[in-house]
This record gives structure tokens, C-alpha cells and sequence, in this order.
């Protein structure tokens, strides 16, 4: 496929319009904490009704086809959060949906998958990654809804940046999980539209992978070591080359925070919020108190809550790193 240009706004504010009424309009609230580097501000996509702001996506690329086009179902690859968006809107429309995962996808989300009637196939990590390649897995029918590289799905997404600039206009900037690109992408879009180069905008990895901030080092999409931790939403090994020119021109850069960051700040949006966040969801907050995203005012997107409560009492104990 070719490399993708950045959304035009008009369809990012179609996807709004389209998605209004079927997703939550997430608050934008201040993280309540001292002796931060800046105003820290959570925006926070855990409220959606699937825990992610998968739903999002999903739903405005599903809105969009026609019956005879999901006549088969629908089917995506995920580690979690796309499967249960599109679970949500699959059963929505009376369709069948199929959710491709790594073996070590998190029990919560796998039991949620179940719960919205879809089904899943669990393959090894590699076969995962490689499928967001080469959009087929052998024995999946129906129509595949990619979890980041679709126009449709990224417009979605990039209503998240339409609602931050309504609710925080003068925001200096935007701290984002990298894990596909498609919410970067999105997000970026939407805020680079309205008001150009005036946001920083910021992606936030983890170091156990972190292959979008070795690509901007490098100048190129590279492949990094992938190492399975708690942070199970957005650590990788790779920035597919469709994605890698628009996430670099909308990016100023890739924050890498460490486990023990994104646990930290899981534990703090917890105590002083009582809002619980996924590793994924927390990677953008750790960067942000940890003063790498610079001063101001600051939005973090709390991309998803769907964290085991096991593990989430772990991590709130200091005991889970991996």
C-alpha cells in the first residue's frame, strides 16, 4: 500500500458527526497531583463503553459499508482493544466478528472479546505482526477493519483532537501511545488541521519496545526488540513503512518512558484521580510527569483501562513489571 497523507478534517468532522450518540464524548480533567512540570490533563478514553478509544474507529469504518459488504462479518487483528471495539459494533449491526491475537493477549480483554459475541484465534507474535502486513489470515472470512491503517479508522480517531481543542484550546501540547499509528495519525490530523504547528504533539513508547522512537533516530522505519510486559497495548517491533511518513510528519517526536514510569503512573492516576488505566493507556502520563513532554498545558490520552485486576493490584503494589 502506499504511504498515507494526513486526513482531510472534513472527514474527521463527518466521523464526528457520524460516531455522535453511539460513543462517549470523554471528559478532558486535570490530573490532580503536586509538583508536576506542567498542567497535566487526562483525556480520558477508559470511559468508553469497550474501555479504549477503539470504538471510535471502528465504528465510523463500519458506518460507512454497506450490508452486502459485511454479509461475511468483520475481523481484525488485535491485542485487545480493536477485537472488543469491534465486537461492540458488530453486535450493534447483527454481525459476526473474528479478532485475530497474540498468545499473550491479557485474559480481561479476551473474556470481554467473548462477551460481545465475537470469537478470537490466538497465533505466536510474530504471525500477529506480520498479519497487520499482510491483511489475510488463512480460515477468517468477512471483511478485514484494520486496527490502524485505514483512513476511515484514523478519522475516527481523530475526533479525540477535534474534542481537545474544544474543551482545551490553548493546549500546548499532546501526548499520545504509539502503537500501530493509526491514533497518532488520527489525533495528529485533526489538530495539525486547526491549528498547524502550534501543538506539539508527542508519541509515547515504552522502552521494552519502542520502534517508533529507534525509526526517528534513524530516519526510517526500523525493527526493534519486543520483550512481553504489562505494557501489552502498544509495545512492538515495528513501524509499518504506509504509516511511518504521515506519523513522522505529524510527530515533533517518541517519548520512551521505562516499566517501572508506566507503572508509577498508573498507580498515580489511581490514587489521585480514581481513574484506572491499561500500561498502554498510563505510557502517555508517565512521559508527561516525568517532565519529557516539556511545560504548559498538556493533554495525555488515557488510550484505555483494560488491565487485568489482578495485575492492576500487582502494579499498584509494585510488584508487576512484566
Amino acid at each position: 500500500m502506499r504511504p498515507y497523507d494526513p486526513i482531510p478534517i472534513d472527514e474527521i468532522r463527518a466521523a464526528q458527526d457520524r460516531i455522535a450518540g453511539h460513543v462517549v464524548r470523554t471528559p478532558l480533567v486535570r490530573l490532580n497531583a503536586d509538583d508536576l512540570p506542567a498542567e497535566i490533563y487526562l483525556k480520558l478514553e477508559n470511559l468508553q463503553p469497550v474501555g479504549s478509544f477503539k470504538i471510535r474507529g471502528a465504528y465510523n469504518a463500519m458506518a460507512q459499508l454497506d450490508p452486502d459488504e459485511l454479509a461475511d462479518g468483520v475481523w481484525t487483528v488485535s491485542a485487545g482493544n480493536m477485537a472488543q471495539g469491534l465486537a461492540w459494533c458488530a453486535r450493534e449491526r447483527g454481525i459476526s466478528c473474528t479478532v485475530l491475537v497474540p498468545e499473550h493477549a491479557p485474559e480481561t480483554k479476551l473474556a470481554n472479546v467473548v462477551r460481545l459475541g465475537a470469537k478470537y484465534v490466538k497465533v505466536p507474535f510474530a504471525v500477529f505482526e506480520e498479519t497487520f502486513i499482510t491483511r489475510h489470515y488463512e480460515g477468517i472470512k468477512g471483511r478485514l477493519i484494520h486496527p490502524f491503517s485505514d483512513p476511515a479508522v484514523m478519522a475516527g480517531n481523530g475526533t479525540i483532537g477535534l474534542e481537545i481543542l474544544e474543551d482545551l484550546p490553548d493546549v500546548d501540547a499532546v501526548v499520545i501511545a504509539y502503537a500501530g499509528g493509526g491514533l497518532s495519525c488520527g489525533i495528529g490530523s485533526a489538530i495539525r488541521a486547526v491549528r498547524d504547528d502550534a501543538v506539539k504533539l508527542y508519541a509515547a513508547e515504552v522502552e521494552t519496545g519502542a520502534p517508533f522512537a529507534a525509526s526517528m533516530a534513524a530516519g526510517r522505519p526500523v525493527v526493534v526488540e519486543h520483550t512481553q510486559t504489562f505494557v501489552d497495548g502498544i509495545s512492538g517491533t515495528m513501524v509499518t513503512d504506509e504509516m511511518w511518513p504521515l506519523a513522522r510528519s505529524l510527530m515533533n517526536g517518541a517519548l520512551v518512558s521505562t516499566l517501572e514510569e508506566v507503572a508509577a503512573a498508573v498507580k498515580l492516576m489511581v490514587e489521585r484521580n480514581r481513574v484506572v488505566a491499561e500500561g498502554a493507556g498510563a505510557a502517555s502520563v508517565a512521559a508527561a510527569v516525568a517532565g519529557k513532554a516539556g511545560t504548559g498545558k498538556i493533554a495525555c490520552i488515557v488510550s484505555g483501562g483494560n488491565i487485568d485486576t489482578a495485575r492492576l493490584q500487582k502494579v499498584l503494589q509494585g510488584q508487576c513489571l512484566n
